[in-house]
């Protein structure tokens, strides 16, 4: 036995590789993403780390060398974060069966060595002599060797692990008890799921110039892995919607295109229902390398009409439980008017954040805004905040009020100035919401409202180039007896 410590992360930055192991590499790996908005997921760092947060489904295939009769076999290179209780193999000839299964977890220093578990390994001193070779039937606190003649060695001090194999495993393993009628290749079907991987739409609006609101509309998947492996040419399947998670899954990105994805139509996933979410298949397999983003297109790009609106608001659609006398209620300090863009849903838009674009007076495409989009269902309209508008400005004071308890109504009269310091006229909304009491109805004002509902008022005021406009409102709530403030 071996006794003297070294650190057991420098093995695996040493390790050398050739040859095979009882538990190849996934064949083939379908993997169904559900969306996820962590920021940790998409995050431009953070040390390398797997990330505990997303949700995916993966079904694999893998080729197994099995003995005949019972043996232990161990299936590596797995996420770090999976659902241990959700894990299952199984095998479709029916020539074998599990008897048991334990997940071993890529944690701490030691993650490197868990996927070498069960293969054949020489440990090397620091002078290059061999201190054991055989079966690694252990990596913790030393390295636990098996040899040829059945002696067992345990090494804690060590300067590298030479490994056989065509790859490095990484991740997580899975050691099983197997009953094998014969030996041989045997093909085993693995599923389970686990955290580190999501996905979310990624919207690019580029509006054109001109007096009317026209845009050319990018509709993208953005699809982080950061689950502490890499994904070869996994077929992908992504989920829209959000089901019921009851518990956790299990628990340096870099930016690109994935391969051999075009923006034409013939390219595009290929959408459906799937219960009451919609689903994604992505036509051709992916590439997805641990620590990234990539990024596939979600729909074909097109032009779309839109909605621009210089938007004041006052108020929520919050109604109280009884009347509020109170004078000072609601007297709407806010002077800032924000630009809003509305656009109609030309299919199921998942949900994520859509990046807004302007041409400049030289051409060049110049960022005016980002917002988010939530599920939209096709024919619904989807409208996000762009920022404040820099030229305009509003403020609002109460010219009137006067409350009569004794025939149960308010009389309140508001004044909204609106300056525009612009070199163009602009037409401002401004929204109004009368949330005093359910029950009230408009009196006068200057300019005839564009919309009216049970709780806004809304109104469209034109405001000359460099100059001002004034809106003056009235409105009565009414109660009964019964509904009397105290």
């Amino acid at each position: 036995m071996t006794t003297a410590h070294r650190p057991a992360l420098a093995l695996a930055c040493l390790a050398a590789l050739a040859g095979a192991s009882a538990a190849k590499a996934a064949d083939t790996a379908a993997l169904t993403l559900y969306r996820s908005d962590s920021p940790a997921l998409y995050a431009s760092s953070n040390d390398g780390a797997s990330v505990g947060d997303g949700y995916a489904v993966v079904r694999e295939q893998r080729m197994l060398d099995l003995a005949a009769g019972t043996h232990d076999v161990v299936v590596g290179d797995l996420p770090d974060s999976l659902d241990a209780e959700a894990l299952a193999l199984g095998f479709p000839d029916g020539g074998a069966k599990v008897l048991s299964q334990r997940l071993l977890l890529a944690q701490g220093a030691n993650a490197a060595l868990t996927g070498l578990v069960g293969r054949e390994v020489a440990v090397l001193g620091g002078n290059g002599e061999s201190l054991a070779s055989g079966n690694l039937l252990r990596a913790g606190d030393g390295l636990l060797v098996r040899d040829a003649s059945g002696r067992s060695t345990l090494v804690t001090h060590y300067a590298a692990v030479r490994a056989t194999g065509a790859e490095f495993p990484s991740g997580s393993s899975l050691r099983l008890r197997v009953d094998a009628a014969r030996a041989g290749s045997t093909r085993a079907v693995l599923s389970y799921p686990t955290a580190g991987l999501g996905w979310r739409a990624a919207y690019v609006a580029t509006l054109q110039s001109g007096a009317a609101c026209r845009m050319q509309f990018e509709s993208r998947a953005s699809i982080a892995n950061r689950s502490g492996r890499d994904w070869h040419d996994a077929q992908l399947t992504l989920i829209a919607g959000q089901p019921n998670m009851a518990k956790a899954s299990a628990p340096r990105p870099m930016a690109s295109m994935a391969r051999g994805f075009s923006a034409k139509a013939e390219a595009m996933p290929q959408q459906d229902s799937l219960g009451d979410y919609r689903s994604y298949t992505l036509p051709g397999a992916i590439e997805l390398p641990d620590g990234s983003v990539s990024q596939v297109p979600l729909y074909a790009t097109r032009t779309l009409d839109c909605t621009r609106t210089a938007l004041y608001e006052n108020g929520n659609s919050y109604l109280p439980p009884r009347p509020i006398l109170e004078r000072d209620y609601n007297l709407g300090s806010n002077s800032a008017i924000v630009s809003t863009l509305k656009l109609k849903a030309f299919d199921s838009l998942p949900a994520g954040y859509l990046r807004v674009l302007t041409v400049d007076r030289n051409g060049t495409p110049q960022f005016i805004g980002e917002g988010r989009i939530d599920d939209t269902p096709k024919g619904s309209d989807a409208t996000i905040t762009l920022g404040t508008a820099f030229d305009l400005r509003a403020t609002r004071e109460r010219t009137a009020f006067h409350v009569d308890k004794a025939g149960r109504t308010l009389d309140e009269t508001f004044r909204i100035s609106l300056g525009n310091a612009g070199d163009s006229a602009r037409t401002v909304t401004v929204r109004e919401h009368p949330g005093r009491w359910r029950q009230w109805t408009l009196l006068s004002s200057s300019s005839k409202p564009s919309e009216q509902t049970p709780d806004t008022l809304e109104f469209r005021v034109e405001v000359p180039a460099n100059g001002k406009a004034v809106l003056d409102y009235a409105v009565r709530y009414s109660w009964t007896a019964d509904e009397q403030p105290q």
